[in-house]
Formats: C-alpha cells, sequence, structure tokens
C-alpha cells in the first residue's frame, strides 16, 4: 500500500513536469494539442488517484481549454464530480463524454457504476450491457461482474449468476463475484460450493460484515470449530451494529 502510494506520487510529478515543460514550448499543430491534453488528463486522475480532488480539476481545466468536447477529458471530469457527490455535473459530463465516443466500454462502465451508486439499476445494467458489447476490452470481466450484482439488485437471480460465473471465467480472482456466488450456492443448500467460492474470496480479500456472517454460517454447517473460522467473534468485535451481527445473534 505504501509501495502504491509512493508510486502515484512520482507519477503525479512526473506527469507535472512533463506538463509544465509543455507550456513553455508553443504548442504547434494538432499533436501538441493532443499530446498536451493527454497529459493533462492523466495529470488530472493521478491527482484523483490520491484522492486529491481539487487539485485534479486543475489540469482538467487546462485539457478542456485545449478540447472542451474530448471524451477522456469529459470522463475524467465526471469521476472527479462523482467523488465530489455533484450527481448532475457527473451525469453531465459522462454524457458529453459518451456523445463523443458511444462505444467506449470504460467509459460506459464507469458511467454505469455511476448509475448504480445512484440506485438507478435498470440505467446502470442497459450501460454496463453496452460496455459488455466491446469483446476485445481488456477488462471485461469486470464488466460482467457489474452486469452480474446489478441483475441481483433488480430481482433476475439466474441472469445475475450467468453473468457472474461469465465473470470468473473471464478472470478467476474477482473477490466481490466470489462472495455473491458463495452467498448463492449457501442460499440453495449447495454447501460445498459455497465454501469454495468463499475459501477463494477469502484468499483474495479482507473480510466485511456480509462475509463475515456467511463465514459464521458455513462454520456452523460444517461444525468447523479452528480459530480461523471464529467468525462471530469478528463480527461482534468489527461490527457490533450492523443488521449481520443481529442477524447472527439471532440465528444461535
Amino acid at each position: 500500500m505504501i509501495l502504491r502510494a509512493a508510486l502515484s506520487v512520482v507519477l503525479v510529478s512526473s506527469l507535472a513536469g512533463c506538463v509544465s515543460s509543455g507550456d513553455s514550448v508553443s504548442m504547434q499543430g494538432d499533436k501538441g494539442r493532443n499530446e498536451a491534453r493527454q497529459a493533462y488528463v492523466q495529470l488530472g486522475l493521478g491527482y484523483l488517484q490520491q484522492g486529491m480532488v481539487e487539485q485534479a480539476k486543475i489540469p482538467l481545466r487546462k485539457a478542456l481549454e485545449l478540447d472542451e468536447a474530448d471524451p477522456d477529458t469529459n470522463a475524467a471530469l465526471a469521476l472527479v464530480f462523482q467523488s465530489e457527490m455533484e450527481y448532475e455535473l457527473a451525469e453531465k459530463a459522462f454524457r458529453t463524454a459518451l456523445s463523443g465516443r458511444p462505444g467506449d466500454a470504460r467509459i460506459l462502465n464507469n458511467y454505469g457504476s455511476f448509475l448504480f451508486e445512484r440506485q438507478r439499476y435498470q440505467e446502470a445494467s442497459a450501460q454496463f450491457q453496452k460496455a459488455a458489447a466491446d469483446n476485445l476490452y481488456p477488462e471485461r470481466s469486470r464488466i460482467f461482474e457489474n452486469l452480474g450484482i446489478t441483475s441481483l439488485e433488480l430481482g433476475e437471480r439466474e441472469r445475475g449468476r450467468q453473468e457472474l460465473e461469465k465473470a470468473l471465467r473471464l478472470n478467476p480472482r474477482q473477490p466481490r463475484a466470489l462472495l455473491e456466488m458463495a452467498q448463492m450456492s449457501y442460499q440453495d443448500k449447495q454447501y460445498v460450493s459455497a465454501r469454495d467460492f468463499y475459501e477463494r474470496f477469502s484468499l483474495l480479500s479482507g473480510q466485511n460484515a456480509r462475509s463475515l456472517l456467511l463465514g459464521a454460517r458455513l462454520a456452523t454447517v460444517f461444525d468447523d470449530r479452528t480459530p480461523t473460522a471464529n467468525h462471530g467473534q469478528q463480527l461482534k468485535r468489527l461490527y457490533p451494529g450492523t443488521p449481520e451481527y443481529q442477524q447472527y445473534l439471532s440465528e444461535q
């Protein structure tokens, strides 16, 4: 984690140096302007990844001055506004980005995630489906994971299962999809499958209240009394006021 943060600082510093150098040279022609705009966008995203939201706006404003309709700039701005909970501005920026590049899977996926956050699940699903149409998108597994979770929110359980299974075929190391599959398998009384999914999830991710409750239930099913199976105590210690802990207590 510390190494990743340090690398982010180096990245932002390097980009800032590049952009500053570019400012001192007259940008002649489309190529120079495009390169400068791309550098501004990357600098803005670098700041955003570090949580420096206000600083991110400075290079993105300069990118807009070079091309106010640029999809990458508007997509980055949308993420900035989303992090600030400026939801109307975020949606406007997403729509501007997609008007210039309607088939961009990355932008579609980010817009779908924004709509999911706003609990607009039907609209989110539509965006994820458009994104999934790009067979060459390198993070297509993430899109199917998002589609599956959105389908579950819409009450489309079997469809959600199929989409999550496809996500895991594309990339078996997706904790969120693994936890959802473990939960569904437990609900269907497929306890061996549930434990398999849950163990794979646990190797890839830290626990949360929902996963600890499932872990406690699986430990009960398999009569697992080892220290590593003591999910109930972890729930009590880490999430005492949650519905998951209250549910755990009611099941004892």
